[in-house]
């Protein structure tokens, strides 16, 4: 997500170093074992590549935050997403008869010269996020670079511990295919070359303050979400071949 803050001309470069090492590794001939890190919180700077939603924009009385959270002794530096929920409609607005909602996504990437930057997790299996819920309910956001930009593709993110560190691991295939928040048909595919912007927002509209931690959003063919071993490894080359074969 720092390339959202170089120039023109360094995110051209990096984007060039980008598919000329994607190249050398003939990615997409064997499925890459390194995770492709979409989104990493350690950084403060990364919480500037967020955009922040809720009903508020509509009129509502919700409030998001999202915040850097510097690492301790006992956790690491992540972000902080929170507020409060509220269902109260508003005044004078008769067109709006629901609200109880708050999410962020990633910012739209900017250009290069080589056109729009996208990510291409084609190559991987799984969604992974490192979390710590508060036990709400949440939805995993993916937007595309699809005919009909307010396609949204989402999964709930089923959370296990809340109020512990876990990785959640979501399948692409398992994301379905919504508009405005409703289901639509016919389901197609998510276009895994053209990924827009990863997301997550808070939808029981049940009233009252949320929190849910993120470390870091990747994508892995690790069916446990581990972040090492790189492929540069011995051991990481031979498991890449393993998956391949």
């Amino acid at each position: 997500m720092l390339l959202t803050r170089r120039g023109f001309w360094g995110r051209s470069l990096d984007e060039l170093a980008r598919v000329a090492k994607s190249a050398y590794r003939q990615e997409g001939v064997t499925i890459p074992w390194r995770p492709y890190m979409l989104m990493d919180f350690s950084d403060p700077a990364t919480v500037e590549d967020v955009k922040k939603m809720s009903d508020k924009d509509i009129g509502g009385h919700s409030t998001v935050n999202f915040d850097h959270v510097p690492a301790t002794s006992k956790v690491p530096a992540h972000a902080r997403f929170s507020g409060n929920i509220s269902i109260e409609l508003p005044k004078n607005r008769p067109d709006v008869q629901r609200t109880g909602y708050a999410a962020f996504r990633s910012q739209d990437r900017p250009p290069t010269l080589f056109g729009k930057l996208l990510w291409n997790i084609d190559p991987y299996a799984y969604l992974a996020l490192r979390i710590k819920s508060d036990g709400r309910k949440y939805f995993v956001n993916l937007q595309t670079e699809s005919i009909i930009p307010t396609d949204i593709h989402q999964h709930r993110l089923y959370a296990k511990k809340p109020g512990d560190w876990e990785t959640v691991l979501i399948r692409w295939n398992d994301f379905v295919r919504t508009n405005h928040g409703m289901v639509v048909e016919p389901q197609t595919e998510l276009l895994r070359e053209r990924v827009k912007s990863v997301g997550i927002g808070s939808i029981d509209r049940q009233v009252g303050p949320y929190d849910l931690s993120i470390e870091k959003i990747w994508a892995t063919n690790d069916p446990e979400g581990k972040l090492e071993p790189d492929e540069d490894t011995p051991e990481g080359r031979r498991k890449e071949i393993e998956i391949a074969t």
